[in-house]
């Protein structure tokens, strides 16, 4: 028996560099660019890049950063002109044809959501891809494309806009499919679909992104979700998962009840950020006194009986556009994802009063910097 070779021994830290001549360049960098928004956040990435350079990064890694960088920043310059439009992103198989019954479902799906004044975003292909940017139209549609040696050309009805956007990673396409989305449709699909499927439900489930709709849509009678659901009553029975996980999600073969689904979230509930700690939920409306104490009491589970209606507060002072709007503010546990989408789905329930347009897109995501959590 020979002897294993002795791990290799780490080299010794280099001297801590002063950092101090870094931040003093960053800082004439943005005054000689005349950059006046976000300057303390332009000065720490022009800080990171000089420290890429000192720190003799390998030239892979640093491109990597680079191009992500220089994607990310074209897609937030190309989706801000409709931020305030709600977006459904739509994943499905780039294979499936135009005499598929699924084909038929996404088109008829990014047709009734475009009427209804929701925007759509696809990755930009063929197959479901290309049946919600037809559906929708190129006016309502976004494509996020990803440079692939086979099947991922642009489709025919999003190919040349403005609103198209192409990627070389798919890491940066995934954030963008996720950041937008309001509202996320999955059609059946092979590996990428499945990806973005698990990976949207893993960060609403871990609460790294805001509560949102998701819709998994079959053709009529057909049973792909329905097998997926199998496995997961699986996780379930194994305690992997939660039974109120099922929340996060819903399967539907009929493309009005998935439309449904989408747009009911949004009558009451409007957006959600952290404030201090406290889950601030931003509604349409008032809740009756009556509601609100039925939400104290059926999911005290979730939030210890810490729940009231408020106005707006201090901190949410950089989004005036909602400051008119009632607040229901909790404290939440952080945990149970799919009792707080139960929650919202008991206050979409309050009867009507005026409600605004679905198409009034308010920003949705919430604000790491307040202290709170924020496929084809």
């Amino acid at each position: 028996m020979t002897n294993p070779e002795p791990a290799p021994s780490a080299p010794p830290p280099a001297p801590r560099r002063d950092y101090g001549s870094l931040d003093r360049l960053a800082e004439e960098i943005i005054q000689k660019a005349a950059v006046t928004s976000n300057t303390d956040l332009v000065h720490e990435l022009i800080v990171t890049a000089l420290r890429l350079g000192d720190d003799k990064a390998d030239r892979g890694d640093v491109k990597i950063v680079s191009s992500a960088l220089k994607e990310l920043r074209y897609a937030f310059k190309t989706f801000a002109p409709w931020k305030h439009v709600r977006k459904v992103s739509i994943f499905g198989s780039a294979r499936t044809p135009r005499t598929n019954p699924s084909y038929a479902q996404a088109l008829e799906f990014a047709t009734e959501m475009a009427r209804r004044g929701l925007m759509i975003i696809t990755g930009a292909g063929p197959g479901i891809m290309r049946a919600g940017n037809e559906g929708a139209g190129a006016d309502r549609s976004f494509g996020v494309n990803i440079r692939l040696p086979f099947e991922q050309g642009a489709n025919t009805f999003i190919r040349g806009d403005r609103k198209l956007v192409n990627f070389r990673y798919f890491f940066t396409r995934k954030l963008m499919f996720v950041k937008e989305a309001d509202a996320v449709a999955f059609f059946p699909g092979g590996f990428g679909t499945l990806d973005e499927m698990y990976e949207t439900l893993t960060l609403i489930q871990t609460g790294k992104s805001a509560p949102v709709p998701l819709v998994m849509v079959d053709a009529p009678n057909g049973t792909y979700w329905a097998d997926w659901h199998g496995f997961v009553e699986r996780l379930i029975y194994r305690g992997l998962i939660s039974e109120e996980d099922n929340s996060l999600f819903k399967i539907c073969d009929d493309v009005k009840e998935a439309c449904d689904e989408i747009t009911n979230f949004y009558r009451i509930y409007n957006s959600s950020r952290y404030v201090k700690g406290m889950f601030v939920m931003r509604l349409n409306q008032r809740l009756s006194e009556v509601t609100v104490e039925g939400l104290r009491k059926d999911f005290e589970d979730i939030h210890g009986g810490q729940i009231s209606q408020t106005e707006a507060f201090p901190d949410e002072s950089n989004e005036s556009e909602l400051a008119h709007l009632p607040r229901l503010a909790m404290n939440f546990n952080r945990r149970n994802l799919g009792r707080l989408r139960q929650l919202i789905d008991r206050v979409n329930r309050e009867p009507a009063a005026a409600v605004p347009a679905a198409s009034e897109r308010q920003a949705l995501h919430a604000d790491e910097d307040v202290g709170g959590a924020t496929g084809d």
